[in-house]
């Protein structure tokens, strides 16, 4: 798949958020994210928290934020840099798990119990902010836009890998949507991985956005093999499917195994979907 990169122009405009509350919204999802088990999913991603560290252009000896790290994807690529990286999220478990992995390739990573829309650090404390699919999926999208660029410095940059609308993880969470809907009047997490949402949201406080379209291949033994993992693992998922009673939860699994073999770019004998996301490289004035 070929990438296409577009620069941002910078609007004056800011979403304003309803009357939600986001308190309850984030306690569900604090329970979605814990169940299964993300770092068997997440830790496949590593090569998106690699491109995003080039991406940033990191540098040897920077201060560098993780936001809803997950098990650590973006926090190990920019340790790799020689960065000095806190890792944050608000699933504890998700933080043990990247601090064994952080261990376990000798990196001075910290980890912290973190809410993306009330960060504890000061203004202006990090070089550089980075999160890989992770800070999307926070319900007050304008308060965590407004987190993000406090905590990073004049000068300082934003990096964001978000799934987009059109890809393979933006039809599979409207399918999962259609039998367990989201919480009312919440806005999609997939707006995130939209250049115009992200002007809305940066667009005052940027000198420059850059958003560039990429895609991660999900490469599994077939479509069954993709399931089995998806629905044992991935919260949201695993969620879904104990909530529903068995004859809708068999719909929900056929139609995501006809989403797979529609989307299948491996041939008859693999599994592998391109999933499209937004990266998006953020320069502070």
């Amino acid at each position: 798949m070929n990438k296409q990169s577009t620069t941002c122009m910078v609007p004056q405009s800011h979403f304003q958020a309803g009357n939600v509350d986001f308190d309850a919204i984030k306690q569900k999802q604090r329970a979605v994210w814990s169940s299964g088990d993300y770092a068997i999913i997440g830790a496949t991603l590593q090569i998106v928290g690699e491109t995003l560290a080039e991406a940033l252009d990191l540098r040897a000896g920077e201060a560098v934020l993780d936001v809803a790290a997950g098990n650590g994807n973006a926090s190990l690529a920019a340790a790799r840099r020689f960065a000095r990286v806190t890792s944050t999220d608000y699933v504890p478990q998700l933080l043990e798990k990247g601090a064994v992995r952080a261990k376990a390739e000798g990196f001075d990573i910290r980890f912290q119990d973190e809410d993306a829309e009330a960060l504890s650090f000061p203004d202006g404390a990090f070089d550089a902010v980075m999160s890989t699919f992770g800070a999307m999926f926070a319900p007050n999208q304008v308060q965590v836009a407004r987190e993000l660029m406090r905590v990073v410095r004049k000068g300082g940059r934003i990096g964001m890998a978000n799934w987009t609308p059109e890809g393979f993880l933006g039809e599979l969470l409207r399918l999962i949507a259609g039998y367990v809907p989201p919480p009312p009047g919440t806005q999609s997490p997939l707006l995130w991985g939209t250049e115009p949402k992200i002007v809305e949201l940066f667009g005052s406080q940027a000198a420059d956005i850059q958003c560039v379209r990429r895609y991660f291949q999900f490469r599994y033994l077939s479509a069954g093999h993709w399931i089995d993992v998806f629905t044992r693992y991935y919260g949201p998922l695993h969620k879904a499917c104990a909530a529903l009673e068995q004859d809708r939860r068999v719909q929900l699994l056929a139609d995501i195994e006809a989403l797979l073999s529609r989307m299948n770019v491996g041939g008859p004998d693999s599994l592998v979907v391109p999933g499209e996301y937004l990266e998006v490289v953020i320069a502070k004035h």
